[in-house]
Parts: C-alpha cells; sequence; structure tokens
C-alpha cells in the first residue's frame, strides 16, 4: 500500500484512514453499510490463535454492522463513506 497523507503506519500492521470509524458502503458486498473499524491485512483461515508475526499481506478494510455483529473485511478500493 502506498504511504500518504491518508494512510500512516499505526503499528502492529494497521493503518490510519480518514473513514476509521465511521459509516461507510462497501461496494463489494451488495452496498452493505458498516462501521470501519481497522485497516490491517487479513488473517488466514481464520485462526484464533494469537498472531505473533503480523502477516505480509495488504491490508483490507475491516468492516462492523452498526448494530453489532460479526465482522467482514472487503477491499480498500470497495469502500466509500455513507450519507
Amino acid at each position: 500500500m502506498k504511504t500518504t497523507s491518508q494512510h500512516r503506519s499505526l503499528g502492529l500492521g494497521h493503518w490510519s484512514h480518514p473513514l476509521l470509524g465511521q459509516r461507510v458502503i462497501d461496494h463489494a458486498h451488495s452496498d452493505r453499510v458498516g462501521v470501519l473499524r481497522a485497516l490491517a491485512p487479513d488473517v488466514e483461515g481464520g485462526s484464533l490463535d494469537p498472531v505473533l508475526k503480523v502477516p505480509d499481506t495488504p491490508p483490507v478494510a475491516w468492516l462492523s454492522p452498526e448494530g453489532g455483529g460479526i465482522e467482514w473485511t472487503t477491499g480498500l478500493d470497495t469502500i466509500e463513506a455513507a450519507q
């Protein structure tokens, strides 16, 4: 990921983004609306074991449903601010 004024490392594989904590539309998942919780690498296999090393993969957007529930991931280029 290209580092810009919009995206800077926050450590442990997480990146800043101007929409963190905001409602976004995920166009890759039927325009589902969620809250952008993090930009971080995806964890392969969904393991619940502790992550001891930051995966060497591009970051993805971690979204959570507005009312709570199970988070999902999507590509950074598939989200935009919700109105």
